[in-house]
């Protein structure tokens, strides 16, 4: 009996076994099973699988739907108990030569579940090297000011991109989907004077926002004005040449009259004036044939005249 019990024994420890092999993959995860240390060329997918098990299989199963956060310049835990950062970790120096406390969190995924888990042996500490030598390069290559006001989205763009570069190049089966700047700062010995500067930066920014548009309001009605004036002025100027021309053709005509009839023009103004003239004035009228004047019959028909007499 005891020679039967044995291999049944033997027999039901391996069922129990080979069922410890029977695993489920989430559909949210991927498994990477191996085999005497040996990876299978393909990554399981959501679930009922079975592996060899251990010590002659493994499952590694990795969430490849879910974004995972890389801090850097700060911890995580740090950030959820309300602590600081490591001095180290926090400050970075900038182009122009200045530190800046700079925090920035990378969100990534996994797309290729046998590189993430078998290429390296620690991909998590490669993924943070990685993204601070991005965060690095980016900010050493831009100055303070530019970091502290208008660079933020800049650094962003920059380092999301780097950083895929920098995953891409050591085959690390990890995509960014983002980096977002959690905060970026100068050191709290300057911070004041830093401060100082971006209000007179924004004071600046804020008179010269009002001088254009005190420029926009005044330009347009000067250059109005202007049109106005130039045109009043060429209408005057039209007006007066096509009047000077008239006149100028008028003399012209006249001219040209008296130099064709000169006779007939002296008769007929001397005609005008006298038909003006006559009329005021007192006349003898001479009989035909008379040859002598009685001078004194003449001064007193004027005398006559002259006190109101018929």
């Amino acid at each position: 009996m005891r020679r039967r019990a044995i291999p049944a024994a033997a027999l039901t420890l391996a069922l129990m076994w080979l069922v410890w092999g029977v695993y489920f993959v989430a559909p949210d995860e991927e498994a990477v099973t191996r085999v005497l240390g040996k990876a299978r060329p393909t990554a399981a997918g959501p679930g009922l699988h079975w592996n060899w098990p251990r010590p002659v299989g493994r499952v590694d199963k990795l969430k490849v739907r879910e974004a995972k956060r890389l801090t850097l310049g700060f911890a995580a835990a740090d950030r959820v108990l309300g602590g600081d950062a490591t001095p180290a970790e926090a400050r970075w120096l900038t182009g122009d030569r200045n530190v800046v406390h700079v925090r920035l969190v990378v969100l990534y995924a996994i797309h290729d579940p046998l590189a993430y888990s078998l290429r390296f042996a620690d991909t998590d500490s490669l993924l943070e090297t990685s993204g601070r030598n991005a965060l690095l390069r980016v900010v050493a290559g831009m100055g303070v000011d530019e970091l502290l006001t208008t660079g933020k989205v800049a650094v962003q763009q920059s380092v999301q991109a780097a950083s895929q570069e920098l995953f891409d190049r050591f085959g690390t089966g990890v995509t960014v989907l983002s980096a977002s700047l959690e905060g970026v700062s100068p050191p709290s010995l300057v911070r004041e004077a830093f401060n100082d500067v971006a209000s007179a930066r924004e004071d600046r920014d804020r008179l010269i926002r009002e001088a254009e548009s005190y420029r926009n309001e005044v330009v347009p009605v000067a250059r109005g004005e202007a049109r106005a004036l130039v045109a009043g002025a060429e209408s005057f100027r039209t007006a007066e040449v096509e009047r000077a021309t008239g006149e100028a053709d008028r003399f012209r005509s006249i001219a040209n009259a008296d130099q064709g009839a000169r006779a007939e023009i002296r008769t007929r103004t001397y005609l005008e004036t006298m038909e003006r003239v006559l009329p005021r004035m007192r006349k003898t009228i001479l009989e035909p044939g008379q040859s002598t004047i009685d001078i004194d019959f003449l001064r007193r028909e004027l005398t006559t005249g002259s006190n109101g007499q018929p």
